[in-house]
């Protein structure tokens, strides 16, 4: 224990240091650095990279391709349910409108054959009627005329209610559950055209390509990340306000923003103050070490003044009275 006891000196001698070199001069300028927040863009779905449309370094404007995966299986998907869902639409449409006119024809020449079928065999017993009551033909004759009757009756009544059905077309659960076949064959389709889709990666918004991961024809793992893109609006400034002076900092207040090299002023607004002290030294909060004490502060350039800025470039920060 008592071997380490240096070194734990050191370090703390270092971190100190660190502080001192953090904290403002007596002008009231900051120091910090330029930040960005990148954006990795992937694909859901997995498969080999055909098509790298962009490279580092390259301006991409939003809705640009900028990859592109291997797509057949998914285009033979999209091929297959719209074959499926206008094979549905069609079993709906025959339902709905009942049996075809060839059809509807037909049961209404039955129905005529049958109707004059009753007209005969109506006569018939009419007849026999007659001649019953003048004893000249028998009962048993009688009875069979009656029976013709009563069957041809029956096909006229069996054909009228065919007709009637084929015009109503099919049942009404029948067609619910049609309609409910084609509701999921639309889903289907939508759900493949989505994977489709997917395959497809275009930029979400004006940027910078910052790095590609991937070569051509190299396999992508579903969700990982193929480009990592800057955009503008997400480069900002960190600099370190020391505790003392964190009350003049004020969310939305505006800086002004020296980049090394550069003697352009470039202003900025605040966006965030960190509710933590940075490098904090392992010490007691006593009044000397308290002026020690440093806080992250965030602040963020319109995308306009930021194109121009890298991350990681050193900045000197002033605020405005």
């Amino acid at each position: 224990m008592k071997a380490s006891f240096p070194w734990r000196r050191f370090a703390l001698a270092i971190l100190l240091v660190f502080v001192a070199g953090c904290a403002p001069d007596r002008s009231g300028v900051y120091q910090g650095y330029i930040e960005g927040e990148f954006v990795y863009l992937a694909s859901p779905l997995g498969g080999a990279l055909v098509h790298l449309a962009v490279a580092r370094g390259d301006q991409v404007q939003a809705g640009q391709l900028v990859f592109e995966l291997e797509h057949a299986a998914e285009s033979a998907a999209v091929h297959e349910a719209e074959n499926n869902l206008a094979t549905a639409q069609a079993q709906i449409q025959d339902l709905v409108k009942g049996l075809r006119p060839t059809e509807i024809q037909a049961l209404e020449s039955q129905l005529a054959g049958a109707q004059a079928a009753l007209k005969m065999t109506a006569a018939e017993l009419a007849r026999r009627e007659e001649l019953h009551g003048q004893n000249v033909v028998s009962k048993e004759e009688l009875d069979q005329a009656r029976n013709q009757r009563d069957a041809s009756q029956s096909d006229v009544d069996r054909i009228t209610a065919d007709l009637a059905t084929a015009r109503l077309g099919g049942r009404t659960d029948a067609i619910v559950a049609a309609q409910g076949n084609v509701d999921a064959q639309k889903a289907q389709l939508e759900r493949v055209k989505w994977s489709l889709d997917q395959k497809q990666q275009f930029a979400p918004t004006n940027a910078i390509v910052q790095d590609t991961l991937f070569r051509q024809g190299e396999w992508v793992a579903a969700g990982g990340p193929v480009l990592v893109l800057l955009p503008p609006g997400n480069l900002k400034t960190r600099f370190f306000v020391p505790e003392t002076q964190l009350g003049q900092i004020k969310i939305g207040a505006p800086i002004d923003v020296t980049i090394d090299g550069n003697t352009n002023v470039t202003p900025a607004t605040i966006s965030y103050v960190s509710t933590q002290p940075e490098f904090t030294p392992p010490v007691l909060y006593n009044e000397e070490n308290r002026a020690k004490l440093v806080f992250m502060v965030e602040a963020r350039f319109a995308p306009a003044d930021a194109a121009n800025l890298h991350p990681g470039q050193p900045v000197d920060v002033k605020l405005r009275p």
